[in-house]
């Protein structure tokens, strides 16, 4: 559930970078509602790799992809706020006893933005093409159960079946994602290499809007889809024209911009700033499921191969500290793989593996790093105790900040390590073939399945390269039983597993921060925190 912030008067520099804005919008924030269907809402979000091929959610991996998106690409199903499904493109729909075939059956009045007619070969043409390895739709396609999907076959015109070559349990959370969502199959017969820079004519979905105007880094527009009738829960065309989504990177700047009034909702907001808004605005604060802000150790690369070099990386940083500190105790300190809001988190573990700096010395000890250099860095055969650690840009000031304080207190142990920030191209360079120590990131889910693609031998963001027939196993069990309990159990186990082994190293837990002005009322969350708009009104 949402959460209100305290807050307090605003910075004078973040008022000074908002004054200095200009959005590029025609009328102010709510515009004109007179009539059905009128106004417009300025959602100002940080979006600063979207233009870099991040705008389609069937290839990119990025929160940002799908957050924006959701308005334009629907779903089969729709996922209620306590886990179960509901009808959406679907009506109804039907899994067999082992889990292997899905049937749905499909609304027969629902049209994409093109004119196109949504039925069962748009989710054929939709489902064949991220499983193509030549889209290379990494997330998407493990959502669709990668090697295990078997494909899709269209029964009549209004129904259609998807297939797996083993019980696939997490599907239908899969199908109720932007990520499994439709475009149009006029667009993926001829444009769909233009997907990824997305814009008019070719982000075309069954939404409530449908992108009509698109400066990368600067705006999306989204007009309003009048005849949409479709949505879930018995949504229908929005009540209002316009949704101008306006790319800011700058957290001061988005904070300044919704409290001036330049915009209707901000999004992305950090929590120092978000303490700092004033009473006038709704401040929703909600934590992600899925896998907390970690980071990952290569143990194929170097130093991390040693299981106490490892331990004692995670022990020697002091972690409830650091992060109060930075996230002004809006964040909680992470203790697991999955986070708290994540189905089958095993809140055993809170407390299990303390800041211990002593602790982490004797492992080190133990593990052979027992000389000093000049700079007081552990030595071993004559070679530093130095990990590199390559992050993607851009970066906020908070996960900088962190990234110090752990610089700081891993080198109070003779643990070096050198940080490098790069752009997503040099990032890549080094992330394809896993030359480096150790990265961070984290990823929202409501799946445990997610773990899959971090800690399975073929996962595609197993960037600590975990070769564990035993780990790979469980992974597999987990997508194979349909038994909540049973899958709960399994998850549970991975953690477990984790917390000795420290492959990941959990930081915190996120959450989506979005500020919200007395201009729209109506405005709900999925189950990730992000904007939902079907029953907004402005004015």
């Amino acid at each position: 559930m949402p959460t209100t912030l305290v807050r307090r008067i605003l910075p004078i520099t973040a008022l000074a970078a908002a004054t200095a804005l200009a959005l590029s919008a025609c009328a102010g924030p709510g515009g004109s509602s007179e009539g059905e269907g009128g106004g417009e809402v300025i959602w100002a979000i940080e979006g600063a790799n979207l233009s870099a091929g991040h705008m389609d959610p069937q290839t990119s991996q990025l929160d940002v992809s799908s957050m924006v998106q959701r308005v334009a690409l629907d779903s089969l199903v729709f996922q209620e706020s306590d886990g179960s499904f509901s009808p959406w493109l679907a009506t109804d729909w039907t899994v067999s006893e082992d889990s292997t075939t899905y049937t749905f059956e499909l609304r027969d009045d629902v049209t994409f933005h093109d004119g196109e007619p949504f039925d069962a070969e748009a989710v054929k043409a939709n489902f064949d093409r991220i499983a193509d390895p030549e889209t290379a739709s990494a997330q998407a396609a493990s959502m669709l159960g990668g090697d295990f999907y078997a494909g899709t076959e269209v029964i009549d015109e209004h129904t259609v079946e998807v297939s797996f070559s083993q019980p696939y349990a997490p599907f239908l959370q899969a199908a109720s994602t932007p990520l499994l969502g439709f475009y149009s199959p006029a667009v993926l017969a001829s444009s769909a290499d233009q997907l990824k820079a997305g814009g008019p004519d070719v982000t075309v979905g069954t939404g409530p809007f449908e992108l009509t105007e698109y400066t990368p880094d600067q705006e999306i527009v989204y007009t309003r889809n009048p005849d949409y009738t479709w949505g879930p829960d018995g949504a229908k065309a929005a009540q209002f024209e316009t949704l101008r989504v306006e790319i800011l990177p700058e957290a001061s700047v988005r904070a300044g911009v919704v409290e001036s009034g330049e915009a209707d909702l901000a999004s992305n907001i950090p929590p120092n700033l978000a303490a700092s808004l004033p009473d006038t605005l709704t401040v929703d604060s909600n934590e992600y499921p899925g896998l907390p802000y970690s980071l990952y150790l290569n143990e194929k690369y170097g130093v991390f191969a040693d299981e106490k070099v490892r331990q004692a990386f995670a022990r020697g940083v002091d972690i409830d500290a650091a992060v109060e500190e930075i996230f002004f105790g809006q964040f909680p300190r992470a203790w697991s793989i999955l986070g708290s809001t994540t189905p089958g988190y095993d809140a055993s573990l809170e407390g299990s593996w303390p800041f211990d700096q002593d602790e982490a010395n004797s492992l080190l000890d133990e593990a052979g790093w027992t000389e000093r250099d000049g700079d007081g860095i552990r030595m071993k055969d004559g070679k530093r105790l130095s990990v590199r650690w390559i992050a993607y840009t851009p970066v906020s000031d908070d996960n900088a900040a962190l990234a110090n304080a752990i610089q700081s207190d891993l080198a109070d142990i003779g643990f070096e390590v050198v940080r490098e920030v790069l752009e997503p191209g040099a990032y890549n360079e080094q992330y394809g073939p896993k030359t480096f120590d150790l990265t961070d990131w984290g990823f929202s889910g409501v799946d445990g399945d997610l773990l899959r693609s971090h800690l399975h031998t073929d996962g595609f963001q197993n960037a600590s390269q975990v070769t564990d027939p035993e780990i790979d196993g469980l992974l597999e069990e987990g997508i194979s039983t349909s038994d909540a309990d049973a899958r709960a159990a399994i998850y549970q186990q991975l953690q477990q597993w984790n917390a000795g082994y420290t492959a990941i190293v959990p930081l915190y837990s996120p959450s989506l921060i979005t500020a919200v002005n007395d201009t729209v009322s109506g405005l709900e969350y999925d189950l990730y925190g992000r904007p939902l708009f079907y029953e907004v009104t402005v004015g």
